[in-house]
């Protein structure tokens, strides 16, 4: 077995692993985190505490699962709120987990409702032996308008609530950010000033995952009626990874500390989180559809990934993406790589003619004696489309060629 460092630093608290579970009912109880770090998992972000005073009081079914074809769990949606344990059982239970296990990383998610509670709950989280603390900034489904992404959107209460919690507490805190915006830059950068170490993002995407075509309304159904929530899941991950791409090559953000959150189920999606500048990494759905042995996948193929790469050291994959994404008005756009067939492996099932001449641009032709497609040069755009729709991987990038008139050589070009 394959045996690497994954151990990392983030924001001065040192993590044996990069994996947490992330704020959410996956971390909502003493019994939950304790089953997770004997698991293996390196961190818990236990699930958002809010003041004694804000009732939490739950919808029932919650939850909904956006699918594609037979694939269960490509999103899904969530209508569940911070915590429902009362405050003193909450910071109960991060005193008995601190106790049990110093050694692993316990994070304190809070969310208060003005600067005196923000405050306070930054204080009493540190006194029950939090290593770190998380601002939930960004929950969508809150009932308060005091609470939740309309302050993640606001980046004057970004940075007002950013000073009060450290006003509250000398740990390292992290700022949630809300996907439900258009420029995370701004909310972020108003963070960090108000004295945040670092940034969490993704929270969930305001969504409607499903309608109920015959009852018309929205799922889940709560008496006849159903609400926009918070939508997570592998298919978020390339919005996360979008955000987390922008805050990284913001002015002034490019060392930015992050902890990756969205749509992160397997290794590959761990890894690519790495790259553009997350040191640590938080899960929800994938725990709720396969438990917390997960964490043996997820390390195991890490670690893998990092052999394959003469890696000794998880740090030094942090960000090696980053510059590798430019403006798309900056791309080199004077060739085309145009599509190789292999007809040892094509089953002549036509999907890519379809897709070409329907969805593309009709540069595939077809032999209906040999049940074979040919590509046309001239007519072919090089967009690939036909690759990603062939069901068995017989097409691949083939022969790199200079479109008419661009200067340079073909061969010099990196695919």
């Amino acid at each position: 077995m394959i045996k690497k460092d994954l151990s990392i630093d983030f924001l001065g608290v040192h993590f044996e692993n990069p994996f947490c579970l992330s704020s959410s009912p996956v971390g909502n109880c003493y019994d939950m985190c304790a089953k997770a770090y004997d698991e293996g998992w390196g961190g818990v972000v236990f699930k958002t505490i809010g003041p004694a005073d804000f009732e939490i009081d739950e919808v029932s079914p919650r939850f909904d699962e956006l699918t594609k074809e037979d694939t269960p769990f490509v999103g899904f949606k969530n209508m569940e709120q911070i915590a429902e344990h009362p405050l003193e059982e909450n910071l109960a239970d991060l005193r008995r987990l601190k106790t049990a296990y110093p050694n692993k990383v316990l994070i304190a998610s809070i969310m208060g409702t003005n600067e005196q509670t923000w405050e306070e709950l930054a204080g009493m989280v540190a006194a029950a032996g939090a290593d770190m603390i998380e601002m939930n900034l960004s929950c969508p489904q809150m009932t308060s308008h005091a609470m939740g992404s309309d302050v993640g959107a606001n980046p004057e209460l970004c940075k007002k609530y950013c000073e009060a919690v450290k006003r509250g507490s000398k740990l390292p805190m992290m700022a949630k950010m809300t996907p439900n915006i258009t420029d995370m830059v701004i909310p972020a950068k108003a963070c960090m000033a108000g004295g945040a170490d670092g940034i969490a993002a993704i929270n969930t995407v305001k969504s409607i995952a499903n309608v109920d075509l015959d009852r018309k309304i929205g799922l889940p159904i709560i008496n006849g009626k159903s609400s926009i929530s918070g939508f997570s899941g592998k298919a978020v991950k390339p919005l996360a990874l979008r955000f987390i791409q922008q805050m990284r090559d913001a002015e002034g953000l490019e060392n930015l500390p992050i902890s990756g959150i969205g749509g992160i189920e397997t290794w590959e999606d761990a890894a690519e989180f790495i790259l553009l500048g997350s040191s640590t990494l938080q899960v929800t759905t994938a725990i709720m559809q396969y438990g917390y042995r997960i964490i043996e996948d997820l390390t195991n193929g890490l670690m893998h990934y990092m052999a394959e790469q003469g890696v000794d050291h998880l740090s030094e994959l942090v960000g090696l993406a980053n510059k590798n994404m430019i403006p798309a008005e900056k791309l080199d756009r004077d060739y085309k790589v145009l599509p190789y067939i292999d007809w040892d492996k094509c089953i002549g099932c036509g999907r890519c003619l379809i897709s070409c001449f329907d969805g593309a641009h009709q540069a595939i032709t077809w032999d209906e004696a040999t049940r074979r497609p040919t590509v046309d040069p001239e007519r072919c755009v090089g967009c690939h489309l036909c690759k990603l729709v062939c069901p068995v991987d017989a097409i691949s990038a083939g022969e790199v060629v200079m479109k008419a008139g661009r200067v340079g050589t073909a061969a010099s070009k990196e695919i």
